[in-house]
């Protein structure tokens, strides 16, 4: 019987894939060859599941093999330096937080550059004679009988013989100093009611020299020297119970001109103990109990305000004692007539001795260079 020709079906074959990459490596054509190639090659988006069952089946062992290798190396594989290089150098910055950056430091100037950017303190003349301030006259004591305390300032600035008020240059705190400190606790007084202070609140006013200047640097050390005899003897007419010197420089003078020596290091702010000025033993009167503050004014920056204010405090709650006992108030209550009429009798007196002080001043023309030699220290140079 002849056989009758049949038509045989061709069989798909599996074609291999190409990896990712370039490879000079000949596909396999084997079957098995295919299935290794499919263990390791990626997977085919175009593939059937039948494809995908196999080679999932296959890879699996060796995919866990291959974690299992790389979880018990002790060493992982460092890349070289190279590599290590271009990855620094590629990879993005972070941008810093704005929050948590700190500013670099900046280097320190050099010396060229300090100098540029030094304030320098403007060099002072120093000592001014009498007649370089002729057409300005002093101001008028503010003292009567019965003070508590009277204030001792370094001598009238410009600004205060300018106005005929004590204390008026505006960077001075001596009228705040006396409201803050309970001397005057009511309220502030202005400059201009420098002459009430004796009716209004048992206080008083004068100056170691009565001649105005820019500040003390122009007065000499003889000079002020020279001044505490009439100074003592304003206290021994008056007699306040005590004496508020304002101005370490000050008492510097007037612990020369009573001792011979100077101030020594043992010198602290406050109560002087053991001192008294303008003792009168003819009449038995023991003179003033001293007491010194520290300058009022602005211009004077070695200490602060604060604690300026901290020895005016001092002196305050003293004075405070003292007008319990007295039995006053402050203000004193006087009668606005009586206060008017005491200013106007030491606005006359000065008035009255101010062609006589004027007359002084010409024989007070100091040889320039023995004043030259004897300066005043920067720390007091003071407007009042």
């Amino acid at each position: 019987m002849p056989r009758t020709p049949t038509t045989k079906t061709p069989t798909p074959s599996i074609k291999n894939e190409e990896p990712d990459g370039d490879s000079d490596e000949k596909p396999v054509g084997t079957f098995g060859g295919s299935l290794d190639k499919y263990a390791f090659g990626p997977r085919s988006a175009t593939s059937s599941p039948a494809k995908r069952a196999i080679s999932s089946a296959v890879a699996s062992p060796i995919r866990r093999a291959a974690s299992a290798l790389a979880t018990t190396s002790t060493t992982p594989p460092q890349p070289s330096p190279r590599k290590r290089l271009r990855s620094s150098t590629l990879k993005p910055k972070p941008e810093p937080d704005p929050e948590e950056a700190t500013p670099s430091p900046v280097a320190p100037a050099g010396d060229d550059e300090k100098k540029k950017t030094k304030k320098k303190r403007p060099k002072h003349a120093g000592y001014a004679p009498p007649s370089k301030y002729r057409h300005l006259s002093g101001i008028p004591d503010a003292t009567a009988p019965g003070m508590i305390t009277l204030f001792i300032g370094t001598n009238p600035g410009i600004r205060t013989a300018e106005t005929g008020h004590a204390y008026s240059a505006p960077s001075n705190h001596f009228w705040r100093f006396l409201h803050e400190a309970g001397l005057t606790p009511d309220r502030r007084l202005h400059p201009s009611e420098d002459l009430r202070l004796p009716e209004l609140y048992s206080l008083g006013n004068t100056n170691l020299v009565s001649r105005p200047t820019k500040d003390q640097a122009e007065l000499s050390w003889k000079e002020m020297e020279a001044s505490v005899p009439v100074l003592e003897e304003k206290i021994r007419r008056w007699k306040p119970e005590s004496v508020a010197v304002i101005g370490k420089g000050i008492w510097e003078r007037i612990y020369k001109a009573k001792t011979g020596t100077r101030l020594g290091k043992e010198f602290v702010f406050g109560w002087q103990d053991g001192w008294r000025l303008g003792e009168d033993e003819g009449e038995g009167w023991e003179g003033a109990r001293v007491f010194v503050a520290i300058s009022t004014s602005g211009l004077v920056a070695g200490y602060s305000t604060a604690r300026k204010l901290e020895i005016m405090k001092e002196l305050g709650d003293w004075v405070r004692i003292r007008r319990e006992e007295r039995g006053e108030t402050a203000p004193r209550g006087l009668p606005e007539e009586v206060v008017e009429k005491a200013v106007r009798e030491r606005e006359e007196r000065f008035t009255q001795n101010l062609v006589e002080w004027q007359a002084c001043l010409e024989v007070e023309e100091l040889d320039g260079e023995d004043v030259k030699a004897d300066g005043v220290k920067v720390e007091e140079e003071v407007e009042d």
